[in-house]
């Protein structure tokens, strides 16, 4: 992420679970601001600029859809989330068909919620061009172009590979699990799946930007646990 702190709008009613989320995205470096119906809250996304949207669909005033709706109407992109009820399967459909970037289902844990608010804002961010630089033993990552550079060669990543090295290099210095990985890149609902896609997806970006065996390792194994940034960063 750049360094300016990600601002989060969270429309919804129920004070506790406002203020739960509020706090727990505060915890993460995140801005917070509450709207506690819908009316407020599309006054508020309208007149503040913020990277994600946190969006209940059973709102006094105006619900969650009539939100989204009027906002996608006057062409406000603001990535949201959709805080629907566990079954109500047509309600995520409708507030995906109005423009919903994503949903999660109440109950939810934390801990999902903020991986798929950091999804949100690195993808906003990526889109907007204006992603984390930095250099890292002799390479240059723009991760708002998906690039890394080396001299004069240049080095296509893909989204996927951009937001694993955001994540990496943001977590630097402790270990990323897979199953971190798996919630917070892949967005899976639960860590509970069997896949070396992790490993896969790390082995073909390692191959990318590590192609100097005497170069020192930019993304680190740690056998048994996960990844590791191993980059040297300027």
């Amino acid at each position: 992420m750049t360094s300016s702190s990600p601002r989060v709008l969270i429309v919804e009613d129920e004070p506790v679970l406002a203020q739960g989320l509020a706090e727990a995205l505060g915890f993460q470096g995140y801005e917070c601001d509450i709207a506690p119906d819908g009316r407020d809250g599309l006054h508020k996304a309208r007149r503040g600029h913020y990277d994600v949207m946190l969006l209940d669909i059973m709102l006094p005033h105006l619900s969650g859809f009539e939100v989204i709706e009027a906002l996608r109407g006057e062409d406000n992109k603001t990535p949201t989330i959709i805080l629907t009820a566990k079954g109500a399967e047509e309600d995520r459909v409708r507030g995906l068909e109005l423009g919903a970037d994503d949903y999660v289902t109440k109950p939810f844990a934390i801990a999902e919620l903020v991986a798929r608010v950091a999804a949100q804002v690195r993808r906003a961010r990526m889109d907007r061009g204006d992603g984390e630089t930095f250099e890292a033993d002799g390479l240059h990552f723009d991760l708002g172009r998906l690039t890394a550079t080396r001299g004069d060669e240049v080095i296509p990543l893909t989204p996927r590979e951009g937001e694993i090295l955001a994540h990496l290099h943001q977590k630097r210095g402790n270990v990323v699990t897979r199953d971190e990985f798996l919630l917070e890149v892949w967005e899976y609902p639960t860590a509970n799946v069997q896949t070396r896609t992790v490993d896969n997806t790390l082995a073909a970006l390692r191959r990318k930007i590590e192609r100097d065996p005497a170069a020192p390792v930019i993304v680190e194994t740690v056998r048994g646990k996960g990844y590791r940034w191993g980059g040297e960063t300027t």
